[in-house]
């Protein structure tokens, strides 16, 4: 009998072993393996803001207007006449929350590539600012973590400041991509909203403006540090309208993240992205970046490349609400010179040679 029990318990004892050795052998699979699965999610934090950015508007449009057809119209209608009450808010600077903007989705999108924030001087919340954010890139992924999320801090580097990042007025025509992108402190880059908030919102406003817009877009690529900005001047007739200090911001490393084709002045596929960039405010651009799975496909994840935001010295801008040509190509060059002493100052610090110099078209 008690060979009987002490070959029971060997039993067991082996059994407990085999148990133990199988569930450590699970848990050394490298899809349970920590570093893996936070990388893993990394790549689905920005491929959810990806798909958001090109297909969110114009999918919630379709199932809205589908809607309309089943038996839940009643949805359908409630939203539109919402829609219809609310079209002014995003004029007048949206819906921020702050719950959204401390997502921790946008932590893992943040370590993803890294990106990082690099703050050099002070801003006074007594004043108002226009940060020009260079250069545009394809999506402009660092504008949008920096600026419409917590996840590099801005609001603590510099307190007191609420940043509005500034895109295309079509976006928020759409359908639930408009509550979005206003959750996050996003505003249409037109004049009547950037009148509002430099006029009627009080002090400590920080507009960010990607100056060099659609057309800069089809020039990124990687190893390429080139800004359109030469004719680019609006943006400072605004600021000296408001007396808004101006910003310059350049992101190291945003040219990085996607390759694309690039289309010859003169060919058919520039002339019809200059067509869709004149008529209706955007131009495509034939790009790719990495797969779901493998960084060795293609796809539309970003390749991790780091992308560093340095925010410059501000220029102080004088209120001149008839402000003359002469005034505003003075302050125009003046930002000019001050954005490339800024690329000048830091680029070796993120992977420059000395020699690299800043291409102003």
């Amino acid at each position: 009998m008690k060979t009987l029990i002490a070959a029971y318990s060997g039993v067991l004892r082996g059994t407990g072993s085999s148990i133990l050795s199988a569930l450590q052998d699970i848990f050394s699979v490298t899809w349970l393996n920590r570093s893996k699965v936070e990388k893993q999610l990394q790549v689905i934090s920005v491929l959810q803001w990806v798909l958001s950015f090109l297909v969110l508007g114009v999918a919630c449009s379709a199932i809205l207007m589908y809607t309309f057809c089943t038996d839940c119209w009643l949805i359908a209608v409630l939203y539109f006449t919402w829609l219809a009450f609310d079209w002014n808010t995003p004029k007048k600077g949206g819906r921020r929350s702050q719950w959204v903007r401390n997502w921790a989705v946008w932590r893992y999108f943040r370590d993803y590539f890294p990106i990082q924030l690099v703050k050099t001087h002070n801003l006074l919340t007594t004043r108002n600012y226009i940060f020009g954010y260079h250069p545009h890139g394809i999506m402009g992924l660092g504008a949008f973590c920096n600026f419409s999320t917590e996840a590099t801090e801005v609001s603590k580097k510099f307190p007191g400041i609420r940043p509005y990042l500034a895109t295309l007025a079509g976006n928020f025509r759409m359908p639930v991509l408009r509550e979005y992108l206003m959750s996050g402190g996003i505003c249409p880059v037109n004049r009547d909203t950037i009148d509002y908030l430099l006029s009627k919102n009080g002090s400590g406003n920080a507009i960010i403006i990607v100056v060099g817009g659609a057309a800069e877009s089809l020039s990124s690529m990687p190893g390429k540090n080139a800004v359109t900005l030469r004719n680019r001047k609006g943006f400072v007739k605004l600021a000296l309208r408001h007396g808004a200090d101006l910003v310059p911001t350049y992101s190291f490393g945003e040219n990085e993240v996607y390759k694309q084709v690039i289309f010859e002045e003169g060919s058919w596929g520039r002339w019809v992205q200059k067509k869709f960039q004149k008529y209706i405010g955007f131009a495509p651009c034939i790009f790719h970046g990495r797969g779901l799975f493998s960084s060795d496909t293609w796809g539309l994840v970003p390749y991790s490349k780091p992308i560093t935001t340095v925010v410059g010295e501000p220029i102080t801008i004088p209120k001149l609400e008839h402000a003359t040509q002469q005034d505003i190509d003075l302050y125009h060059s003046m930002y000019m010179e001050a954005l490339v002493k800024l690329f000048d100052k830091h680029k070796t610090k993120f992977g420059l040679p000395e020699t690299e110099v800043l291409e102003v078209n």
